[in-house]
């Protein structure tokens, strides 16, 4: 495994600096930095090889080759087949096309559950659909004392009436990995449509979408070193079921039934290319991709495991900061989130920003955990672990926290 000063030499975003401090940047879980070689893959295609799809003409025969191998190797990043990757604007804009097909199906008083820890793209989809069809929205709670779902709650809000189980796989807010295969599991017993939310869990677990066994995962490749596209895997079968809005001339077989429009060919390259560089970190060439890429998770892991033990004892440590979310140790990703008494989120950012701590702050689009919490006015404020992040910068961002606190600017 690369070692961290190996990995940051692959991004030139981290030369730039805030006066005499070298930026850190704990702004991933809000889309990360992108190494060179994305940026050449997708400035390669632009120049040499741009063209539209499915004509006689080289560069269009080149497209498709190159839009079929990125659909290989995204589908080695999920654990899927070729054929079940499609691509779109953004994890959101996708789960909006899927969930409005999945609409045409339903009826009024049918019922689709979501959950309190979810990201809103994982929400709003299913609210549209409530208010359009009639469709009666329940929610999975959030144990503020677990930082999970409730407990026991899932198994009595399915009924035969349930058609759709929406849920994610980590929490952008809180860190929270929750076992969705486990909800994947029981939602199948009342044959309802699985939608999972991987985007946050994506750059930090070796996603296998055949062990969650849901229909529909999605994610996004700017959260794993790549350009802003989204992903979606769709189980076969499920994917060919849909009634999806389409232009007449447009392909009506799977995958791309899904993918409205001429796509954003060098964000699907560029996505590609994260992935190769997710997996050239193991620098084993004799291992498949798949196995390179479980190797460079699990080494991402347990350093990030690592930061998140020292930025959960510092933050701690400083009185008027509230740390929420699991605890090390549980089941959980490198993103912590807290705030500080007496500041709103937007002001510790602006405070953390000139010292070069670049930190997110709101309520990142869970607005209903930010606001269970009570925190929808003032906010949060988030830092991400990422390949890149160091032990330097995370005693930087905990001195930078005191440093308010204290009043010692």
């Amino acid at each position: 495994m690369a070692s961290v000063d190996a990995i940051r030499a692959h991004f030139p975003a981290l030369t730039r600096r805030e006066g005499v401090h070298p930026v850190a940047f704990f702004d991933g879980p809000g889309g990360t930095q992108v190494p060179r070689v994305v940026a050449d893959a997708m400035t390669d295609y632009l120049l040499h090889h741009n063209a539209n799809t499915h004509w006689a003409y080289p560069t269009s025969v080149e497209t498709d080759a190159m839009l079929a191998a990125a659909r290989v190797t995204l589908a080695d990043f999920l654990g899927a087949t070729p054929g079940e990757i499609s691509f779109g604007a953004n994890m959101t804009t996708i789960l909006f096309h899927v969930a409005r097909a999945i609409g045409r199906t339903l009826q009024p008083g049918d019922e689709i559950i979501v959950t309190e820890l979810d990201h809103h793209a994982n929400v709003a989809p299913w609210q549209a659909l409530a208010k359009e069809r009639g469709a009666v929205l329940k929610w999975l709670p959030l144990d503020l004392e677990t930082y999970r779902h409730e407990a026991g709650v899932l198994e009595s809000l399915l009924s035969p009436r349930t058609k759709v189980v929406a849920i994610g796989a980590a929490s952008n807010i809180l860190g929270t990995v929750s076992d969705v295969a486990a909800v994947v599991a029981l939602a199948k017993t009342v044959g309802a449509i699985t939608v999972v939310d991987a985007v946050h869990l994506a750059p930090h677990a070796l996603v296998d979408v055949k062990a969650i066994g849901a229909d529909f995962v999605l994610c996004s490749a700017y959260k794993f070193y790549g350009p802003h596209i989204g992903i979606c895997y769709g189980r076969h079968a499920a994917t060919a079921a849909l009634d999806v809005p389409r232009l007449e001339p447009a392909p009506d077989y799977v995958p791309e039934c899904l993918e409205t429009g001429t796509q954003n060919h060098e964000g699907i390259l560029g996505a590609a290319a994260a992935v190769d560089f997710l997996a050239g970190l193991a620098g084993d060439d004799t291992a498949s991709r798949r196995e390179r890429l479980g190797t460079v998770m699990h080494a991402l892991h347990e350093r990030g495991d690592s930061l998140l033990r020292e930025l959960w004892a510092g933050l701690h440590a400083i009185e008027g900061v509230t740390v929420f979310g699991p605890p090390p140790g549980t089941a959980r990703t490198p993103t912590v989130s807290f705030h500080v008494q007496g500041h709103e989120s937007e002001q510790v950012a602006r405070f953390l920003g000139p010292r070069g701590v670049y930190v997110s702050h709101g309520d990142f689009y869970a607005t209903t955990v930010a606001r269970r919490l009570g925190l929808a006015h003032e906010g949060l404020v988030r830092a991400g672990c990422s390949c890149y992040t160091t032990t330097a910068e995370m005693t930087r961002l905990i001195d930078g926290v005191r440093a308010l606190v204290e009043g010692t600017a």
